[in-house]
């Protein structure tokens, strides 16, 4: 991780459709050897509920704009009091170029998501 750098995604507003929230890059090719792959590796997600009314949400890590059961993350009907934030702390929760991290709120446009992190090699 001696190369990793910092990025941040968001704030994105969730919705009651999952959506993508955050992919790395796939390895691409082209004229003088493209990049290299990249992983992410997620230390803080910070969700502000913007409203005067309790909120839900969930994340998950799969599919693009999945969903699935069993792909839960984080939040998984998490409440977000009115007015309130949650943040949830991971130690190396890593993404590569297959990963999805994608979430969905219990009305849309009451919470937004911002997610913290490094950008490192893979």
């Amino acid at each position: 991780m001696a190369n990793a750098r910092p990025f941040r995604a968001g704030p994105l507003a969730l919705t009651t459709s999952a959506a993508n929230i955050l992919n790395p890059p796939a390895v691409s090719g082209g004229v003088n050897g493209g990049s290299p792959a990249l992983a992410y590796r997620i230390r803080h997600i910070h969700v502000v509920n913007r409203t005067g009314t309790a909120a839900t949400f969930s994340l998950y890590i799969g599919a693009t704009a999945g969903s699935a059961s069993g792909t839960e993350v984080a939040g998984s009907g998490r409440s977000v009091p009115a007015n309130g934030v949650i943040d949830v702390y991971y130690p190396n929760l890593r993404l590569v170029a297959a990963d999805f991290l994608t979430g969905l709120a219990s009305a849309n446009s009451t919470l937004t998501i911002t997610v913290v992190g490094d950008i490192e090699a893979v």
